[in-house]
């Protein structure tokens, strides 16, 4: 028997509608948890008024939108399947003829689009606000900070160099890196230049440089080649295609870069010789956000389809928040191997909602078929 649109619409309705507000009320309630926290750290910062802690906190909400999705369509899903459950709808339908898995399609469908909806729509306005809300706490709640404070103000940098060889390559280390205004200042720098088989061509050492559009200007720099006496330069230029946006960004958080943004970022930064294993796994995870979601729908119809008395309503409930806690730190573990590099990066993306949904699966037919 096929599922009348009717039904559908009606199943979909009560299972998006608990969703959303499960998504609303978990937000509201992370939120009220980090404005208390940034009330704290705000303490000893007078010029963070209650105003900039307001807007920090409202720049964040999207960010914390997106990691609560999940588990507001665990929850949400567990109690519009034990609503239906509990008011017979559920036994009536399947009394008309109409298996669990038919009406379970529309709900999990939904969820799959939601997933999509936060990956696509919502990531790129929460990443917008998220890096707004990371410049405000960078300003207010930690003066002198900044990305790459954050990273010890070290810096590592691999270009093509085509000044002494065809194919060449330089590799850059800098110590001291602060920037000012739209200008990267750094002390200590050393410059290797390679040939295409990497063997040592030259190494500048300077005393200090600057970063502008399209060169460093290194002072006091020292010039070292293989067979060559050492030659001094009070100023040299050094052609980068480098600038201080790229640098400043390659640091930030990947949080603050949307789905959309993150491929070509990413090969960005593999081409100046940046790490970018996290922006891989964050847009991996971004990709499997769908999957994750529609696993979380078959969790929670797994747990709450089947009616239940009263005090076995606990129980459910403990049984299916339980299980998605327990996928939470599968996928957590599993990007810390991802980060570490001991998995590969989509494996550790997508392992977790793959797993989930087998588990999910072999659940309900153990339950509905078994």
């Amino acid at each position: 028997m096929r599922l009348p649109v009717t039904l559908s619409i009606y199943f979909g309705r009560a299972f998006v509608l608990a969703v959303l507000a499960m998504l609303f009320a978990l937000t509201a309630l992370v939120s009220l948890f980090d404005f208390l926290e940034l009330l704290r750290e705000s303490a000893t910062r007078p010029q963070a008024g209650l105003g900039i802690i307001v807007e920090i906190e409202v720049l964040r909400m999207p960010w914390s939108l997106m990691q609560i999705l999940p588990f507001a369509v665990l929850l949400g899903g567990i109690f519009a399947f034990w609503r239906l459950a509990r008011s017979s709808e559920l036994v009536v339908a399947r009394a008309a003829g109409i298996s669990a898995w038919q009406f379970l399609a529309v709900p999990v469908l939904l969820a799959a689009f939601l997933g999509a909806f936060g990956t696509g729509g919502v990531s790129p306005l929460s990443a917008l606000m998220f890096s707004r809300a990371e410049i405000l706490d960078n300003v207010y709640l930690k003066p002198g900070g900044g990305p790459l404070s954050l990273n010890g103000g070290e810096l590592w940098v691999r270009q093509t160099d085509s000044g002494m060889v065809p194919d060449g390559v330089a590799v850059l280390h800098a110590r001291d890196v602060v920037l000012h205004g739209n200008a990267l200042e750094a002390d200590k720098v050393t410059v290797l230049r390679l040939d295409a088989q990497s063997a040592l061509l030259a190494r500048i050492e300077a005393a200090h440089a600057t970063l502008v559009e399209g060169d460093w200007t290194l002072s006091d720099a020292s010039v070292l080649a293989p067979d060559n006496a050492p030659q001094h330069a009070n100023t040299m230029e050094f052609p980068t295609d480098l600038t201080v946006h790229r640098v400043e960004e390659s640091f930030a958080s990947p949080d603050s870069l949307s789905f959309w943004a993150l491929p070509g970022f990413i090969r960005l930064l593999k081409q100046s010789g940046f790490s970018a294993t996290q922006h891989e796994l964050a847009f991996q995870a971004l990709a499997a956000l769908p999957l994750l979601c529609a696993t979380m729908a078959l969790v929670a119809a797994g747990f709450s389809m089947r009616p239940s008395r009263r005090s076995g309503a606990m129980n459910m409930l403990v049984s299916g928040v339980g299980s998605g806690f327990a996928l939470f730190m599968i996928s957590e573990v599993a990007n810390q191997f991802g980060t570490s590099g001991a998995v590969p990066v989509v494996l550790a993306a997508w392992a977790p909602a793959v797993a989930g949904l087998f588990l999910a699966l072999a659940l309900l037919l153990h339950l509905e078929d078994g």
